[in-house]
């Protein structure tokens, strides 16, 4: 049985930060635990808006406060995100996600990250490692 709580992880070596000040991202669960996912509490910051493209990893993601939107490139489509929102990248899609509030967000990848993966200039994280 794996049991943490985000005080353990916040200010750890699993406490990642973009290096734009965009979002923080207290890393639970990783590849080396063995779940087959990584589970992450995010917080993206009032004022942002990160480009992501997670076109190596499907994300999960449900949001437990703030507010914000996400606007998929490829489409045009705006999503409004708030408390109770989820959403599922099952389709690697290319996104701004930006935020009106700090919103918080609990994120689900797969394959899971393997420790302190930070978006490149295409908004993209590096393909896991086999």
């Amino acid at each position: 049985m794996i049991v943490r709580t985000l005080d353990e992880i916040i200010g750890s070596e699993n406490d990642v930060a973009a290096e734009t000040g965009a979002w923080t991202s207290r890393r639970l669960l990783l590849k080396k635990d063995g779940m087959g996912f990584s589970f992450h509490d995010t917080t993206i910051f009032a004022g942002t808006e990160t480009l992501i493209w997670y076109k190596h990893h499907l994300e999960a993601v449900y949001c437990v406060a703030g507010e914000g939107e996400l606007e998929v490139l490829e489409t045009g489509d705006i999503y409004k995100i708030k408390d109770g929102t989820m959403y599922a990248l099952n389709g690697h899609e290319r996104h701004h996600l930006r935020a009106f509030s700090d919103l918080r967000l609990i994120c689900v990848f797969n394959p899971p990250l393997t420790s302190r993966e930070v978006h490149d200039e295409e908004g993209v994280y590096p393909k896991a490692e086999v």
